[in-house]
């Protein structure tokens, strides 16, 4: 009887431990679902917190264009010119969102910046002389923002070294519009707007001829008898003077030029004396083209020739507003500036043998 007492005992503790047991399972996997569903609301809720933050703005920047669009909740657009890499510089293209909004932000050169130009400091703070401006908001990209400018004279061109810089006034803009999570779009067509925003170049001063000494002049009427042409007595020495290289051309536009490299050019003698000769270069060769067409044409071509330069050079030697202010950087600049200028006395004679190739000249055939 004790034995099945025992069994009896025995098989009670097993029939009371079996529910006991499934009912500490269901409690687990509740708990576990319960926690699987709580994770799936914050993660979409963190997925709708970044579209409402954006409020439904979007971004979309055009590089064959240069101007960013940006599109409001209530689907209106407005545009503004930017300023986008130079030649040589990779453009970031495709889908990214704001990232990180940044007030008064602090610039430091990347690595391949400071390579470029080892005279670059490892930080700018803010103030007139940091290259961001006062407002910057930083893409899914390594290291490209939209962001301000100290140098608005180069909004429009290709200039940057990857980013999209903005006015002072139109970051302003965009940085209260917009919100972190806020989608922006890079592409290389055209969205329809009015195209880069750039400064108007002066056209060409014409070059005055030289009419050679011996050249016979024009007829002379004394009532109406025509006199005898009279020639021009030369008054040098029959022997032909030693050739001496041309002046350099003082440029008129240092009256009124307020861009940076080109204020620099013009302060500085020494680059002024090779800015000087490339474009005597120039226009003595504009001077020798016969017909206007071809002359327009070929001046339009180093006019769009010299832009290009400006834009490469400025970013290359860091060449900012305020540049001046900073000794170390501004001897460093002038320095860059220096050889630069020295192989564009190359490029121009190039560009001169090129178009000759492909112009009739004065006096010729």
């Amino acid at each position: 009887m004790h034995g099945t007492t025992t069994i009896r005992e025995g098989s009670r503790r097993a029939l009371v431990s079996r529910p006991t047991t499934a009912v500490t399972v269901i409690l687990a996997l509740c708990l576990f679902w319960g926690l699987l569903a709580i994770t799936g609301i914050a993660a979409a809720g963190t997925a709708e917190a970044i579209e409402a933050a954006a409020g439904g703005e979007s971004i979309a920047i055009s590089l064959a264009d240069r101007r960013l669009y940006l599109t409001g909740s209530d689907g209106a657009v407005r545009s503004f010119p930017v300023a986008i890499g130079r030649p040589g510089v990779p453009i970031p293209v495709g889908d990214s969102r704001i990232q990180r909004k940044r007030r008064d932000p602090t610039w430091r050169p990347t690595a391949n910046q400071r390579r470029d130009n080892p005279a670059l400091p490892r930080a700018v703070p803010p103030g007139p002389n940091n290259p961001l401006g006062k407002f910057a908001l930083d893409l899914g990209w390594p290291a490209i923002a939209i962001h301000g400018t100290n140098d608005p004279e180069s909004i429009g061109t290709r200039a940057s070294g990857g980013c999209f810089r903005m006015l002072p006034a139109d970051i302003e803009t965009v940085f209260a519009a917009t919100e972190v999570g806020t989608r922006v779009r890079v592409v290389r067509e055209s969205l329809g707007g009015d195209g880069p925003e750039r400064p108007a170049s002066p056209p060409a001063r014409p070059v005055p001829v030289v009419v050679p000494a011996m050249a016979k002049a024009a007829p002379r009427t004394v009532g109406t008898q025509a006199a005898a042409p009279v020639p021009v007595v030369a008054t040098t020495s029959p022997e032909p003077p030693p050739e001496t290289p041309p002046i350099p051309v003082a440029d008129p536009r240092c009256a009124t030029v307020t861009a940076p490299l080109r204020r620099m050019i013009c302060d500085v003698p020494a680059l002024a004396l090779l800015d000087g000769r490339a474009r005597g270069a120039q226009e003595r060769f504009l001077g020798g083209l016969a017909d206007p067409a071809t002359r327009a044409a070929a001046a339009y071509d180093l006019i769009q020739e010299e832009r290009r330069f400006h834009e490469r050079i400025a970013a290359l030697c860091w060449i900012r507003s305020g540049t001046e202010g900073e000794p170390a950087v501004a001897a460093a600049a002038q320095s860059c500036l220096t050889a630069a200028l020295d192989r564009r006395l190359n490029d121009v004679a190039d560009r001169i043998a090129a178009l000759r190739g492909g112009t009739r000249l004065a006096g010729r055939p």
